[in-house]
This record gives structure tokens, sequence and C-alpha cells, in this order.
């Protein structure tokens, strides 16, 4: 959780400039005007940001702060087409608050962070039930989260 947390201040400004780059080349003149273009801009993005980590990588900034990586379940990197596999399924942990929201008509600020707040909540919860702690995206792309280091300069690798 608190990597997600982390990872969201630094996607922060991954937005902020790609926002700023959509609304320069589109000569967009009101936020409200083209929000449609941007959302979809912003998730091809983001979209590139976790693909590109996940598979060169196998860790963002954030995931690299708190030492976790992912990988295939049989330890192997991430090819490009899993990790962008990952990164589409990822969005299941918001979809059932989204749904909520549409249903319910609900407006407003807060209430909408709250009702993705809580969707988001119980979508981690339900990971502690499963038998090896996965998330649903994980098990979906066979792929998983483990807790790593990189060894430290002249440390040797074999006991």
């Amino acid at each position: 959780m608190a990597c997600l947390v982390y990872e969201g201040l630094l996607l922060f400004g991954v937005v902020a400039i790609a926002g700023y780059l959509y609304s320069t080349l589109t000569q967009q003149r009101h936020a409200l005007v083209g929000t449609a273009g941007l959302q979809a801009f912003l998730f091809v993005v983001i979209g590139i940001y976790f693909t590109w980590f996940w598979a060169l990588g196998r860790q963002t900034l954030a995931m690299k702060t708190w030492h976790l990586r992912v990988m295939t379940r049989d330890g192997q990197p991430l090819s490009q087409t899993r990790a962008l596999l990952r990164y589409v399924a990822a969005w299941l942990m918001f979809l059932p608050a989204l749904a909520l929201i549409a249903a319910t008509g609900v407006r407003g600020g807060g209430a909408t962070s709250a009702a993705l707040l809580a969707g988001v909540a119980v979508y981690m919860l339900i990971a502690r039930l499963t038998p090896s702690r996965q998330y649903l995206h994980d098990l979906l792309c066979g792929t998983r989260m483990e807790r790593w280091s990189a060894p430290r300069p002249g440390q040797n690798r074999a006991p």
C-alpha cells in the first residue's frame, strides 16, 4: 500500500508533464474541453511508464524504493506484452468503485474519492485472502511481486 501511495506521488509529476504536453499540442484553452482525449492520452502515457519499467528492469522508481520487483511466476522478467497486459488488468482495482459511482450517480470529489479508496482497500484485502497473497491482476497475468534488493557493490552474490 505504501508503494502504491508513493507511486501515485511520482505519477503526479508524469501526469503533470503529460497534461501540459497534451494541452500545448492540442492548443487546449479550457480544462473541460477535450477531457476524453486527455484521459486517453494519460492512460497511454501511464501505460508506457509502467510497461517500460516492468519489462526493462522489473521495477518502477517507487518499487526500487520499497525493494519490490515484478516477474513471471517462474521468476523470469516480464515481456513487453505481459507488462502491458498487467497494466490493463491492474485497472480492475478501480472498476467496481467506478461502476458503483456510475450506477448511483454520485457526484462530488469527496464522495468519489471515498468510493475509490474503499474499492482499492477491498481489492487489497481480497489479495490477503488468496493463498499466494497476490493481487487479482497478478493471478490473471501469471505475474508475481516479491521483495528484492540489489546486491551492494563488492558484495558476493554466492554464499
